[in-house]
């Protein structure tokens, strides 16, 4: 059987029959008892006190018994089903599969485990984790930063389904080569966030600085300036958004300064190569990393291109990212190319215009961002979908009238509004098809015809919801 594209392995492996029967249809799902999904304790891949602390605290705050059965399937399910924990060099080494793919991709282990770092200060075994994912991430990049996944062994020379006729360089390890800025902005959001949270310097050695600097000279490569640079891609496949245009390198665009993005966080293919979620996650990513090349690297030079980058990036972004930009009001644009096309849609996937201020890179009441989520969540997004009994933004990755848990929860996780956040958890606790975890995508008029039973960033991100409210809005989880 061929397997031409991610989409269709999953669909593949949900099923266990033929990827024709898309997508997975749960018959006769019940959650009447709300008996645990997790594994067994000694099948579980990492354990953590502190996290199985926090899921029983938790859930005696949440007056609902099916969304406090929820949370304590999917707050640890990344720690149950996805960690190979073990040592590199005497250090500590963590490679987590993003669920139903035997692969890491760099964006979704770090939101994966994202939600644990509260819990990293109190928690040795969690900070072993954190270090171990750290340095995997490190020498992720420094065998190639333009891929987006990677295998378990950095020597493995074996291909995914997908992947055995791609037609760029893939190295040993790689297990896809798709660049995606926000692959690496991930990265950096990662480490800042644990040095923030721990104060523990220990993963940042001379392994993540060479890698740090390479990431840097690769944002630089991107942006283009006077060349393509080395980065190409193409894959034959039936599905448009599987390869770039022009011998792999994507359509034309004007250099100005931003970095181009072959490949949303979807995945799929750019239609303008200047994404603009991703640019700006970029402008938090730099800053954040400038500030630790002047805090652990000593690097005032390195601190300074960092910023540089991002200030220019954030020019180019404000000049030419928005919509009806000569208006009073103006809203970000999906992508631009520099010459004054402009894309709008959003996609559920992060980084989203939808989760500009969950990546930091404004606040929840930005004017901007407020006309630009206000678009997002109407008809003006050709991937936002209503059905009978919810809305939310979908995906081109899943098809039309699929609708993406992901952007129920990063909606909530960027509302002020009790009202919002409440319909929200309503409809994330009304689509799981009685499973008990969050799936990439659900019919909009129909949540047991889903995609992906095992999804762990979606997992983990209804987890961190849930524990952000139990301790920012907890009378929320008592009026579910």
């Amino acid at each position: 059987m061929s397997i031409e594209s991610r989409r269709d392995f999953v669909k593949t492996i949900a099923l266990g029959v033929a990827a024709t029967a898309f997508p997975v249809t749960a018959r006769g799902a019940s959650a009447s008892n709300f008996a645990t999904k997790r594994p067994p304790v000694g099948q579980r891949k990492f354990t953590s006190r502190t996290v199985e602390e926090t899921i029983t605290r938790v859930q005696r705050q949440i007056a609902d018994p099916e969304l406090a059965w929820m949370f304590g399937n999917c707050f640890p399910n990344t720690l149950d089903t996805t960690v190979r924990f073990g040592t590199v060099n005497g250090q500590p080494d963590a490679f987590l599969v993003t669920g139903d793919i035997d692969a890491m991709w760099l964006r979704d282990s770090a939101c994966q485990v994202w939600p644990y770092l509260r819990l990293a200060k109190q928690d040795e075994a969690l900070r072993g984790l954190f270090r171990g994912l750290i340095g995997r991430h490190a020498r992720s990049i420094l065998i190639d930063p333009y891929a987006n996944a990677f295998f378990f062994d950095g020597q493995s020379t074996k291909k995914l389904p997908w992947t055995a006729r791609d037609v760029t360089e893939m190295r040993p390890g790689v297990a896809e080569r798709k660049w995606e800025v926000d692959s690496l902005c991930y990265c950096i959001r990662l480490a800042h966030g644990y040095w923030h949270e721990t104060g523990d310097a220990a993963p940042f050695g001379d392994e993540w600085q060479r890698a740090m600097r390479s990431l840097v000279a690769t944002f630089h490569e991107q942006q283009r300036k006077t060349s393509h640079g080395s980065y190409h891609f193409q894959r034959p496949s039936e599905i448009p958004t599987e390869s770039l245009m022009l011998d792999g390198y994507g359509n034309p665009t004007k250099p100005m300064g931003m970095i181009h993005s072959m490949f949303r966080p979807s995945d799929d293919a750019c239609i303008y190569p200047f994404f603009i979620p991703a640019n700006l996650f970029a402008v938090v990513s730099l800053r954040q990393l400038a500030e630790m090349a002047t805090a652990l690297m000593k690097d005032a030079a390195f601190a300074q291109e960092c910023k540089s980058l991002a200030d220019e990036v954030e020019a180019a972004a404000t000049a030419y990212g928005h919509m009806d930009s000569s208006s009073a009001d103006a809203y970000w644009a999906y992508e631009v190319d520099g010459f004054g096309n402009r894309l709008f849609m959003d996609d559920a996937n992060v980084p989203s215009l939808l989760g500009l201020p969950y990546l930091r890179y404004c606040s929840l009441n930005d004017p901007i961002y407020l006309r630009t989520r206000a678009k997002v969540w109407s008809d003006a997004n050709p991937y936002f979908f209503r059905g009978r009994s919810v809305e939310g933004v979908g995906s081109p990755h899943t098809g039309l009238d699929q609708i993406w848990p992901i952007s129920l929860l990063i909606r909530a996780l960027t509302s002020t509004d009790d009202a919002e956040i409440l319909q929200c958890l309503r409809w994330v606790k009304a689509t799981h098809a009685g499973t008990g975890f969050i799936h990439e995508s659900f019919d909009k008029n129909d949540a047991t015809r889903f995609t992906r039973s095992w999804f762990a960033w979606a997992n983990s991100l209804f987890g961190e919801l849930i524990l952000r409210l139990s301790e920012e809005r907890p009378a929320l989880l008592r009026s579910v």
